[in-house]
């Protein structure tokens, strides 16, 4: 069974107030179609007895624990490598780093995590982002480290993405559409998608792949810079992408999980990281989806989860 995990950077789920979180506020008639009227945020999987999945006819939704026991605010590269590895990196280090991984993080994600699993089972994974050619020079010269996810990309042996890659179709842009490469990067060249046509896109591409990963950081970005009417324009380009590949991907064929790290983007009243927990919204078939979403707890479950579909 293949599965698509999309990550989306800095997203918790928070309380339902528009005037701090844009998960309230912004139109995403896809995701809220999806959840059966409901919005991303936390009354969603909230009961009378504590948090409860949310089942509706094509998705489950989870509240995952993003703090993992250990004190202080979860950030970036524990966290990642906590769900890269199915290992409670904050809790194995006794503290939380981020945003780039020291050298602690580093070899966890060297000696074991999600994409060289699936390669030394013989099987296919990719991360499907297209990096600029400015990026590999940084990371060549030193001027710029890989995040988690990068790194436990290029410690499996896979390759990540070029700019041939996304002229090829064979990847997607960090924003979905590209756009971004061609105002922000002056890249005039670059072939720009519509939303919906970047959400077909990442079906089309995972249906060839067993595991693929998508990695959305623009959320985290738009949560530390606070900025309500730039996060309500990102999560309204999230939901057309939502819409292109839920209307192309074969629920009976893999499952789709979009998750995150950390709590960020949900509260703009602060520009930190928060304490929230984080969806896991599982996508697909009921049969292979519920037993799937019911071993879900914590940022550590994600990878054991994967694994057990090979």
């Amino acid at each position: 069974m293949r599965l698509l995990l999309l990550f989306l950077d800095g997203v918790g789920l928070g309380a339902n107030d528009p005037d701090r979180n844009p998960l309230a506020r912004a139109e995403m008639p896809n995701l809220t179609a999806l959840l059966d009227g409901r919005r991303l945020v936390a009354e969603a999987v909230t009961a009378v007895h504590g948090r409860q999945p949310l089942e509706t006819a094509r998705a489950t939704l989870v509240a995952l624990d993003a703090c993992l026991g250990v004190a202080g605010l979860p950030q970036s590269a524990t966290g990642q490598a906590a769900l890269l590895t199915g290992r409670n990196v904050p809790a194995e280090l006794g503290y939380h780093y981020g945003p780039k991984p020291n050298a602690a993080v580093r070899a966890y994600l060297h000696n074991g995590n999600l994409f060289r699993a699936f390669t030394y089972a013989g099987r296919k994974a990719a991360l499907l982002n297209a990096y600029p050619q400015a990026y590999f020079e940084a990371i060549e010269s030193g001027r710029r480290l890989y995040s988690a996810i990068p790194l436990a990309v290029v410690s499996a042996g896979i390759p990540l993405k070029t700019t041939a890659d996304l002229h090829a179709g064979e990847a997607l842009a960090a924003d979905f559409t590209a756009q971004g490469w061609r105002e922000r990067l002056r890249l005039p060249d670059t072939p720009v998608l519509a939303a919906v046509e970047a959400g077909a896109r990442l079906a089309a591409l995972g249906a060839g792949l067993d595991f693929s990963f998508f990695e959305y950081w623009l959320s985290d970005y738009a949560g530390h810079y606070r900025d309500m009417e730039g996060s309500c324009r990102l999560l309204a380009t999230f939901d057309q992408v939502l819409g292109g590949l839920l209307a192309s991907w074969d629920d009976e064929a893999g499952l789709i999980v979009i998750t995150s790290d950390h709590g960020n983007m949900e509260d703009l009243s602060t520009r930190n990281h928060t304490p929230a927990p984080v969806p896991a919204l599982v996508i697909g078939a009921a049969a292979a989806r519920r037993p799937f979403a019911g071993r879900l707890r914590d940022l550590t479950d994600i990878a054991p989860a994967i694994l057990s579909l090979t």
